[in-house]
């Protein structure tokens, strides 16, 4: 009975250390389920109509709901429905984890036609077996006929900007421009934009909004900058409010417009010329000292001061290059004779403005 119950218990020491082993460090544990390789649904959709087409964009995930980094492309599968219907085809494309996604949709005749109406895009991204993790976020355009495209849009420089001219169409519809810098091979720069006090880049694009109401069939931009090339397209937008949400539903682009803006205009004349003479006394001599206005135009360069003796011919008294500052101190001048002046402004062009209001003045005699 002893020797049995020992060898009991050594048994179960035994089984006791067996068990310890198998758990002890550096055992593997239970195995792990192998990854469905899910990708991760798209959270950013954006959808923006134009015309009869969506242009739908977003961003890859690069990991699988597994948080796993995928490889190879992702089957993407787009979509689009109607409130109640279900989400009909709009195409297939594949796309490389971490990719910039885009897609654009033309619209089925019928859901480019009719009354303003809510349309949802989604996209659904599957794997190697046609299974995904769900759809994105959903993105949402109006429905229904778009307003009327823009036509005879025109563009002109003036000193002010360019103005842009079209055909007036449908009322209560806003215009929206769309301007494109135009890159050009070898294009001087303006001489006052160089230097460290040069203002930063334009952008490439930007959007000027009409609104609606506000000018009938013309609009100035006075964001341009001399020297460079500009491409403008117009479309109409309409505001319309859908499931409670105010959406814009706009039209095609027009055909583009190129302008170069060249700026061949003469800074502004220069105002409030004065003239006072000052008598020789002293051994100094007799003097007429003319002060104006100065001018504010970035691209000024100075003045030119002409003078006139006896309603003769006027003959330039400055120097060649441009006067600095708005003042001149003439001293060829005669006691007890009268001189008529004019002042012009003159930019870094060298174009040059219409001479100023006159101004007169007699040197006194001694």
């Amino acid at each position: 009975m002893t020797h049995e119950h020992r060898g009991g218990w050594g048994g179960l020491a035994l089984a006791l250390a067996a068990g310890l082993a198998l758990t002890g460090c550096g055992t593997p544990g239970a195995p792990l389920a192998p990854s469905l390789n899910l990708p991760d649904p798209v959270t950013n959709l954006a959808a923006v109509r134009t015309g009869d087409q969506v242009a739908l964009t977003w961003t890859m995930p690069k990991k699988n709901t597994d948080k796993l980094l995928m490889k190879g492309n992702v089957a993407v599968h787009l979509c689009r429905k109607e409130l109640g219907g279900l989400c009909a085809a709009a195409g297939d494309v594949a796309l490389a984890p971490g990719a910039e996604g885009t897609f654009t949709d033309t619209l089925p005749p019928g859901q480019a036609a009719g009354i303003p109406r809510a349309l949802t895009y989604f996209v659904e991204l599957k794997n190697a077996r046609g299974r995904s993790a769900g759809m994105s976020n959903s993105a949402m355009v109006v429905a229904g006929q778009a307003p009327a495209g823009v036509e005879g849009l025109d563009a002109t420089v003036i000193k002010a900007g360019v103005v842009l001219h079209w055909k007036a169409g449908t009322a209560g519809t806003s215009i929206r421009l769309h301007r494109k810098l135009v890159a050009q091979k070898g294009q001087a720069k303006p001489t006052n934009e160089q230097g460290l006090l040069a203002p930063p880049p334009e952008p490439n694009e930007q959007n000027l909004l009409v609104e609606a109401g506000v000018a009938a069939g013309h609009a100035l931009d006075k964001g341009i900058r001399f020297g460079e090339t500009y491409e403008y397209r117009a479309q109409r937008v309409a505001r319309v409010t859908v499931d409670g949400q105010t959406l814009e539903l706009a039209g095609p682009l027009s055909t583009p417009v190129r302008v170069e803006a060249r700026d061949v205009f003469p800074p502004a004349v220069p105002t409030g010329l004065a003239a006072v003479a000052t008598a020789a006394e002293g051994g100094a001599e007799a003097s007429i000292d003319l002060s104006w206005q100065p001018g504010t135009e970035a691209d000024l360069a100075g003045y030119a001061v002409y003078r006139s003796e006896a309603g003769g011919a006027w003959e330039r008294i400055s120097p060649t290059e441009p006067a600095i500052g708005p003042a001149f101190h003439d001293t060829k001048v005669l006691a007890g004779h009268t001189y008529t002046y004019a002042v012009t402004a003159v930019d870094q062009g060298g174009h040059e403005s219409a001479r100023s209001v006159e101004a007169q003045e007699t040197v006194p005699n001694p």
